[in-house]
């Protein structure tokens, strides 16, 4: 397996020198790097070759007898398959070839989500308008609604930093943090995105936030945590602790965007946000540390989160919209339309999130239908809000171990 590995590593990287955002974080030796006569060949795509060495990896590592293998290694063997069956469909992607929505996201993310119709938003969305005042559609009205709760940018850094500081304390109660793992957070513009962890290994990440459009008082948490503890930070820094440095598994010192690991990574990190602060301790923490940093009525928090929970039910809605925009269905206007719609996200936002959409593809999945196969594994075995203790240990042996998608079903 280790050779695989390797070579495994090595392919991933000549890779990411076609697409910049391939290699999201990279924390192995320097020398298995693409040598600088690698990245001058950018412009020649080399499918074939690449292809033929998936094959073979794919092989070797079919036809490896694994009945000796313990429990956790044989998750390491199915993992690394899927890893490189993602591989394969990114190279028959970068050579041109095309997948519908949902067969890509089946290669690349080891999941499908399900498919609804404009009725089951249609009648959500009824829902949520009979909470929302005013008139207008319940797009403009929820819009409207938010504007008393924007961040003020001058407050932003001191309330985001209360919000990561909070899910920082909380996450060491249960896991056990290197004593070295640190971070850096920046406020960045022109990004099709609202943030971004950045791991550099070594227990050090950078914490980007997108401030080119306001960012509501509930976003400082669900960045805090999905991008912060218990999220990415720490998905990456026991992944590098667990599996690279202890166990010597060299697969997970590369993290291929476009792979199942991505489905994992995304899911745990929007179900950390709830394991961190479940319920009522995130309304009773915002209510009275956040909303009055951020200058906002506290008396207001609780019927915030009302209405979050309704619109929250709407966020497949998004799915719909990036499946039938890239599989050919639908105009550009025709997706903006639908995500202001039945996303409910305001104009400028939708035209965001279609630009997300159009670079990131089906990695949208990971958001929404990785929380849920999060969420059902972890509460399968016992790990309910009822039960934090247990949530916690389920949640952090998830971080650590070589799980797939398929594999959490």
């Amino acid at each position: 397996m280790n050779t695989i590995a390797e070579r495994y590593v090595k392919l991933v990287l000549k890779i990411g020198v076609y697409d910049s955002d391939y290699v999201d974080a990279y924390y192995g030796p320097n020398e298995w790097k693409p040598s600088g006569d690698d990245a001058l060949k950018k412009d020649k795509f080399p499918p074939q070759s690449f292809d033929d060495e998936v094959k073979e990896l794919l092989s070797l590592l079919h036809s490896m007898d694994t009945s000796g293998l313990s429990a956790f290694e044989k998750l390491r063997h199915a993992s690394m398959s899927k890893q490189l069956l993602a591989v394969k469909a990114k190279i028959f992607l970068l050579s041109g070839g095309m997948l519908s929505f949902d067969e890509e996201s089946r290669q690349m993310y080891d999941a499908v989500a399900p498919t609804y119709s404009e009725d089951h938003y249609r009648t959500l969305l009824e829902n949520l308008g009979m909470l929302l005042p005013g008139s207008g559609s319940v797009s403009e009205r929820l819009e409207s609604y938010k504007r008393s709760f924007i961040i003020p940018k001058e407050k932003l850094d001191a309330v985001f930093k209360a919000a990561i500081a909070e899910g920082r304390n909380r996450t060491l109660k249960h896991i056990a943090l290197p004593s070295n793992e640190n971070f850096t957070i920046e406020y960045v513009n022109d990004k099709p995105w609202s943030g971004y962890n950045w791991y550099k290994g070594d227990s050090y990440s950078v914490i980007q936030v997108n401030t080119d459009l306001p960012i509501f008082i509930d976003r400082a948490v669900d960045l805090a945590c999905h991008e912060g503890y218990p999220g990415h930070h720490v998905y990456n820094l026991l992944m590098e602790k667990i599996l690279v440095r202890e166990r010597g598994w060299m697969e997970f010192s590369v993290y291929p965007l476009f792979s199942p690991q991505s489905l994992i990574a995304e899911g745990s990190a929007n179900f950390g946000i709830e394991v961190a602060l479940p319920g009522e301790e995130r309304v009773r923490f915002e209510r009275d540390i956040l909303f009055p940093l951020a200058g906002h009525d506290r008396k207001k928090a609780e019927e915030f989160y009302r209405i979050q929970a309704l619109k929250a039910k709407l966020d497949y809605a998004g799915n719909e919209g990036a499946r039938n925009f890239l599989d050919g269905k639908w105009r550009r206007e025709d997706a903006v339309q639908w995500l202001v719609t039945y996303a409910l996200f305001a104009p400028e936002r939708a035209e965001q999130r279609l630009r997300f959409i159009e670079r990131y593809r089906s990695y949208v999945i990971n958001y929404n239908l990785g929380q849920d196969i999060v969420r059902l594994f972890i509460e399968r075995r016992g790990g309910t809000v009822n039960n934090s203790a247990l949530r916690w240990k389920i949640f952090e042996e998830l971080l650590s171990d070589p799980h797939t998608p398929s594999g959490l079903q």
